[in-house]
């Protein structure tokens, strides 16, 4: 009898050896609901290297091994974001009128910076079917010319 068989579902009237050469190994198996099986997630292996882990995530499919339903987002008070101090130097009007938005706004003009930063980033990354990748020399002010006839 030919099943519809995933590592996800398993029909009951397959042998324990069957199913164990589908999914790579043996794996205990819990019965679920309506005579299906649903089979357990497989267990991480242990790494000698974070070289050894970092390899073995990036070909593997975590949802093989995490139940992500199950997952929570974890709170890190403590972690603080590393800083690196830079120079920058703006032109007087700039930097005057960062200053003017970041006072209407009640926070310091660096800060208000870095959100600005942030954002700009954030969407140069985004991809984008309307906006088409500009070239470094399309950020510099546009030059007014004639139209040509």
């Amino acid at each position: 009898m030919d099943a519809w068989r995933t590592p996800e579902r398993i029909l009951v009237g397959h042998a324990p050896d069957e199913v164990a050469d589908l999914l790579g190994g043996p794996r205990h198996e819990p019965a679920g609901k309506k005579g299906v099986r649903r089979t357990m997630k497989k267990r991480v292996p242990q790494f000698t290297s974070e070289d050894q882990e970092r390899k073995f995530w990036a070909r593997a499919d975590s949802a093989r091994y995490v139940d992500w339903a199950k997952a929570r987002r974890a709170v890190l008070p403590e972690l603080k974001p590393s800083l690196t101090t830079i120079s920058l130097r703006l032109p007087d009007l700039l930097l005057a009128e960062l200053k003017l938005l970041a006072n209407k706004r009640d926070v310091p003009y660096q800060s208000l910076l870095k959100v600005f930063l942030a954002e700009r980033i954030r969407q140069e990354f985004k991809p984008s079917r309307a906006r088409p990748r500009r070239s470094d020399s399309a950020l510099q002010r546009p030059t007014h010319s004639t139209p040509r006839r």
